[in-house]
This record gives structure tokens, sequence and C-alpha cells, in this order.
């Protein structure tokens, strides 16, 4: 036996992922901590009734500050039903959406990793709210959800252990199930001109 029988292959780029500048990547965090710190930002600008335009300026991270390559904005409103106009989803919308999201891009990210093929990840998030909360009428009921389902439809070159597996790492790894489940301190100031 000679030592490149004992090698491993090199990882590749794959699912459009490029796996060697990830490893890179957490190399070089690994070596400097700092370089995992950010601060991600958005704006909203209120358009009318319950329409607003949310914005995204750029970030701080890898210890800079950071440009998107293109403008972003989302419209968020409520639909008719809710007094809205349906100009977009609404922002309880947007927060599935972000779950969703976050759970795709760990799973693309860790199945190229560990080199499985993906074929298909969809995803399908509801969540429950009731309304009487938000409207005041009501003071024992939560203003938010009251429960979240998700179901992941994942498809690759893998067993369905392994498939099942890189699913539960990336809700383990995913930021947005962290804040959900989580909570996350708010500071919120009013700058009344």
């Amino acid at each position: 036996m000679t030592t490149e029988t004992l090698e491993k292959p090199a990882k590749i780029a794959m699912n459009g992922v490029d796996v060697p500048t990830f490893l890179a990547t957490l190399g070089a965090v690994g070596e400097t901590p700092a370089i995992a710190d950010f601060t991600f930002r958005a704006k909203g600008e209120w358009v009318n009734g319950t329409h607003s335009r949310a914005t995204f300026p750029g970030f701080f991270g890898a210890m800079a500050e950071q440009p998107h390559r293109q403008d972003y904005a989302v419209d968020v409103d409520h639909p008719q039903v809710l007094c809205g106009a349906d100009n977009g989803p609404t922002p309880v919308e947007m927060v599935l959406a972000a779950l969703s999201a976050c759970i795709t891009a760990g799973i693309g990210n860790i199945a190229s990793i560990r080199q499985v093929k993906l074929r298909r990840v969809a995803t399908a998030v509801e969540g429950d709210i009731n309304l009487n909360g938000i409207l005041g009428l009501d003071k024992t009921v939560r203003n938010g959800f009251s429960g979240i389902r998700m179901t992941v439809t994942i498809q690759g070159d893998a067993p369905r252990e392994e498939l099942e597996k890189i699913v539960r790492q990336s809700v383990a790894r995913s930021a947005v199930y962290d804040i959900l489940t989580n909570g996350v301190a708010i500071d919120i100031a009013a700058d009344a001109a």
C-alpha cells in the first residue's frame, strides 16, 4: 500500500457550491475568529396603508463593510381580507420564507461538503396565527405564530438516512431556526421627528 492509496480524493464544487473555497473559509475563520462577526441590515419605508418596502443596504462581515452585488427590495403588505392592498407577502410570510431559505441553503452547503449530489430540495412551511392577539381582542392570545410546520423534500445520490442527516444538520445550524426557537433580544428606539 502506498501513500497515494491512503489519500482522500479532493473535494470538488458541487450543487453550485464552491466546496474548496468553502473549506478554505472554514480554515480562515478557525485561524481568525473575528472574521465570523457579521452584522446584517435591513431598512424599511412605509409606502401606504399596510404596504412597506424593505431594502438591504449591505452588511458588515469578514472584518469589513460588504455591499450586495445589486440592490434588493421586497414589498410587504397585508392581503385585502386584512385591510391591505396585497402588494406583497405579509410580514409573517416573510418569516416563513426566511426559515425555508435558511434550511435550504444549509442543505445545499452540507450536501456539497459531504459530496452528495442533490437532485431536488423543496420545502413547504405553514404557520398558525390567531389574529385576536394582534387585533387586541384577546389578551390571552399571542401576537405571533402559535406553531410552525415544515416539510423538506430532498432527493440526491445518497441513501435516505444520509439525506435525512443532512436535513437534520441544516436545521441544527440554521440561524433563522435558532432565532425562532430561542428568541433574541430586540432593542427598538423610536425617533419621532
